[in-house]
């Protein structure tokens, strides 16, 4: 860790060549704030990216010291930049009560050539499916874990998790897959719907909502908590469904069981909003726009 921090020194100190720096972040995790402003000082103008509540990771820290010493470094590096591009406006809310003097929000977004318009499939098992990473993978499925094993009772449905950790829930078929960026998007493409159970926690209002994202790409339905983003990813009823407690888990994963065409008619509405809001194409022109203006 000591020589990746020498070496981002070395490297933001010959950054003069350059009109702009971009940071995803912060460029020294667990230093202080007077420290990475130090050397940022003495460096071209940066632009600080959030699509997480990174923030919460210091100021919510079990450790008091932690919170001391780190709490208000996030909001430092944000009220110091030549922009802050947030994912959400929760992370751009943040933002501006940290002082920070140019804000934009730019969602996270998918590159649509990466993910080819798909039809419906033809499961003889009704899939639901979920994909990110190991870490949080067991809390958020076993959040919901008495609506899965509702809807599992029979044999017609099962669980997939891409990227998750080794685990079982009492009750629910479930498949875990290793993530792979080669095969994630034809693994969606076989999901039925695909979920994003959350837990209503500062850390999570802070999420910008990639798997419906990804799902919504793939012309697949969703599901997913009403909590932050998702509340404006999800359109209830248009591609999919918000909901709030386990009982309309189950309805929401039992309407779309049983109506093939409302699977696809929200599949076909997910992907549409993708296209308009959430993908690369649409987005590319307005980042550089962005990054342009904060270079001068």
């Amino acid at each position: 860790i000591l020589s990746a921090y020498q070496k981002r020194i070395f490297q933001l100190l010959k950054s003069q060549k350059y009109n702009l720096i971009w940071l995803e972040k912060e460029a020294f995790p667990w230093l202080p704030a007077w420290l990475e402003l130090l050397i940022l000082r003495l460096s071209t103008p940066y632009v600080v990216d959030y699509d997480d509540a990174i923030f919460h990771r210091y100021d919510s820290h079990s450790s008091a010291l932690i919170r001391f010493s780190l709490g208000k470094k996030i909001d430092k590096i944000m009220a110091n930049a030549a922009l802050v591009i947030a994912g959400n406006d929760y992370l751009a809310t943040r933002a501006k009560q940290a002082g920070a003097k140019n804000i934009s929000i730019l969602p996270t977004v998918i590159d649509l050539k990466l993910y080819p318009i798909s039809q419906q499939p033809n499961n003889s098992t009704f899939t639901i499916g979920w994909i990110g990473s190991p870490m949080r993978s067991y809390t958020y499925l076993r959040a919901i874990w008495p609506a899965l094993k509702q809807v599992c009772q029979d044999s017609s449905t099962k669980v997939v998790a891409i990227g998750a950790a080794n685990m079982q829930l009492e009750g629910v078929p479930l498949e875990i897959k290793p993530w792979s960026e080669s095969t994630e998007v034809a693994e969606m493409q076989k999901f039925d719907v695909g979920i994003m159970p959350l837990i209503d926690s500062a850390f999570e209002r802070g999420k910008c909502g990639f798997k419906l994202i990804q799902y919504m790409a793939s012309c697949r339905p969703v599901i997913g908590s009403s909590v932050g983003v998702n509340r404006k990813i999800i359109e209830d009823g248009v591609n999919g469904f918000q909901v709030d407690d386990i009982a309309s888990w189950i309805t929401a994963i039992e309407k779309l069981k049983a109506d093939k065409n409302l699977r696809a008619s929200m599949g076909k509405a997910g992907r549409s909003k993708v296209e308009q809001c959430y993908s690369l194409q649409k987005n590319a022109p307005i980042l550089a726009e962005l990054l342009k203006n904060a270079s001068q």
